[in-house]
């Protein structure tokens, strides 16, 4: 009786799963994305508003905002340099031509650059027009540079500004990349962040 072949192994899906982030990585990712969006659209909003006691509640909220940017932006740069992030596997990279890995690379230390740059300008800003940041009401937090209110207005401003809508456009750079990889390229690019199933993160 002919001994009929063996079947050729199947790759799973597991075996098509992207390395995930860690918890912690992941928590910080979202958690700093959250908060840089709300931070964002604050921002834009309170500006167009009329001096009032609503205006100045805002004011306050976007400084408590910008200084947890700002202190979950050292923690997760910390926490990038302590662990590895994974590295990105044969499918990712073959969806990616040079010039997008080099766009990636850049993007993403542009960004960690931006995530320092726009809270410290806006502490600045606020040193400098004599206001104090004192976060979430009970936490005095020292100026960054003297009383100047026409450097603050003319320089540091500005720097806030134009520093807040380069990350906006940064980010949304980044959304698009991400959805692109997602949904075009199929690639599994945005399992990496995305916190995984419960029954899959109980194994």
């Amino acid at each position: 009786m002919p001994v009929e072949p063996l079947p050729a192994p199947s790759v799973g899906a597991a075996a098509l799963r992207e390395p995930r982030y860690g918890r912690v990585a992941m928590a910080l990712h979202w958690l700093l994305a959250a908060m840089i969006v709300g931070s964002l659209g604050v921002g834009l909003y309170m500006t167009g508003l009329p001096f009032s006691p609503q205006r100045l509640k805002l004011y306050s909220w976007h400084k408590w905002a910008g200084i947890t940017i700002l202190l979950l932006s050292a923690l997760r740069l910390l926490w990038r340099l302590t662990h590895r992030p994974p590295p990105l596997s044969a499918r990712v990279l073959a969806a990616m031509p040079t010039w997008q890995r080099a766009a990636h690379r850049i993007s993403h230390a542009l960004m960690y650059l931006l995530f320092f740059a726009v809270p410290l300008f806006g502490w600045a800003y606020s040193s400098g027009m004599g206001v104090p940041v004192v976060w979430f009401g009970l936490l005095p937090l020292p100026d960054l540079v003297a009383v100047d209110k026409g450097f603050a207005e003319a320089v540091l401003k500005p720097l806030h500004q134009r520093s807040a809508y380069l990350l906006a456009g940064v980010t949304l750079l980044h959304v698009a990349a991400a959805l692109k990889h997602h949904w075009i390229d199929r690639d599994g690019l945005l399992q990496r962040m995305w916190p995984a199933p419960r029954k899959e993160s109980a194994g």
